[in-house]
């Protein structure tokens, strides 16, 4: 279980770290206090996937679901922390805790649109978020920084292709437990090369901390701005859209097709992990579409094995030094992995696809419509470069645009005016679990 939760941590650390990253420098925090947003950015995220795992009373998906930093707030974070100078991280904290609380009540209403979630609106969906993922694995394989001077090199991208390549081998010739951490193996394997190359960076580890809390508000009382919390309120709805078709890919990699009450209690663990993510210094929390990929891969789908991983993140908040290890992991080889575990989030939504019945009145054109928008960000990401930034928030995510097409095409083509069972509306049967 250890080992198992262990993968999904390594799977989704990069993830993780990368907002506060980007946005600590860029409101002009320390490269101390960045470190310590780092710290509580995977604090907040182990209890976020506590509550989503685990649950209590009517919060929580009850799914292997991880939680943490949504990167759909990184823009709009660093456009209210400019020109708030020391008071930039308690403005955009403030907004977080309103938008969660917002979240946390909207959430039974999203639940009761599942039964417009059917096949051909779920497997665009699925496939979209592992196309969209697509991006990310190949520029950690390139090396993560565009400005570096070896940003792909051969010795980059040959690395990511070692740890690719030594993960199938794993996957095909492993079998039983061995099989099932292919992942974190490949990871391990891939670091070890990348040893004698020069390629990874034991700094982190030696200047780190051995213990360390993030202790409430560290960075000042939260503040709350009109503007900033519209702005986080904006986040927050398009955080919930892809939650939404998280839970409905998760449900039937496992199993266990998500109903109204799962996306409810999915939406109010992450609403209320991100009005709670403030306190302890983290930011919006919402699910990683990744460590979908790991429970399709893996077949791992237990729910316990998760929140094991969701302890080990806590615990690396608390400790920054074991936080650091992980870090230690170059992003090519984070790349290399990465791009089976987000191809297979897009073959899950392509095998969803195959039972939606595409044949039937014009599902296949809501595919092709909705697929064709989703990835305008990917294609061509300048496309809506003249459009106002607060758009921007929702264009510039294939996963929402897609997701709002399809939902919006669906109701038109096979709910209003369609003759009763003319098209594929309703969900297949429900797998049993096992």
């Amino acid at each position: 279980m250890f080992t198992s939760g262990l993968q999904h941590v390594a799977a989704m650390y990069a993830g993780v770290v990368a907002p506060p990253m980007i946005v600590g420098p860029a409101v002009g925090l320390s490269a101390s206090e960045t470190a310590f947003l780092m710290g509580a950015s995977l604090f907040t995220a182990g209890l976020a996937t506590l509550l989503q795992t685990l649950g209590f009373w009517k919060i929580g998906a009850k799914l292997p679901f991880v939680n943490g930093v949504s990167f759909a707030g990184v823009t709009p974070m660093i456009a209210i922390g400019k020109g708030e100078g020391d008071d930039a991280i308690p403005v955009i904290f403030g907004a977080i805790i309103v938008a969660g609380v917002i979240g946390f009540f909207a959430a039974p209403y999203f639940g009761k649109l599942v039964r417009f979630f059917p096949p051909v609106v779920t497997g665009t969906v699925i496939t979209l978020i592992g196309v969209s993922l697509l991006p990310v694995a190949f520029n950690w394989s390139q090396g993560g920084n565009r400005t570096a001077g070896d940003y792909g090199s051969m010795r980059n991208i040959g690395m990511a292709a070692a740890t690719l390549v030594i993960v199938l081998l794993m996957r095909k010739f492993l079998r039983g437990f061995l099989q099932q951490i292919s992942i974190l193996l490949g990871l391990v394997a891939g670091t070890l090369i990348a040893l004698p190359l020069g390629m990874t960076d034991f700094d982190a580890v030696r200047n780190a901390s051995v213990v360390g809390f993030p202790s409430p508000f560290h960075f000042g009382a939260p503040q709350f701005q009109v503007a900033a919390v519209i702005s986080m309120c904006i986040v927050m709805l398009v955080c919930m859209t892809e939650s939404t078709a998280d839970i409905l890919a998760l449900g039937r990699i496992v199993g266990r097709p998500a109903d109204a009450k799962t996306i409810e209690g999915g939406l109010r663990a992450d609403t209320l992990g991100s009005a709670i993510s403030p306190l302890f210094n983290g930011f919006m929390c919402s699910a990683f579409a990744q460590n979908i990929g790991l429970v399709a891969m893996t077949k791992v789908r237990s729910r316990f094995v998760v929140a094991a991983g969701g302890g080990i993140l806590i615990l690396l908040g608390l400790c920054p030094m074991a936080a650091s290890v992980i870090g230690v992991v170059p992003l090519p080889v984070l790349g290399g992995a990465g791009i089976v575990l987000f191809g297979s989030v897009a073959a899950s939504g392509i095998q969803t696809l195959a039972g939606a019945a595409m044949e039937k009145g014009e599902n296949a054109l809501i595919v092709a419509a909705s697929v064709g928008i989703g990835l305008i960000p990917i294609a061509a990401p300048e496309f809506y470069h003249a459009f106002p930034k607060d758009l921007l928030v929702v264009l510039d995510s294939g996963i929402s645009t897609g997701c709002v097409v399809a939902i919006l095409l669906n109701l038109a083509f096979n709910h209003l005016g369609a003759r009763k069972g003319a098209a594929s509306g309703a969900a297949p049967d429900p797998v049993p679990v096992h």
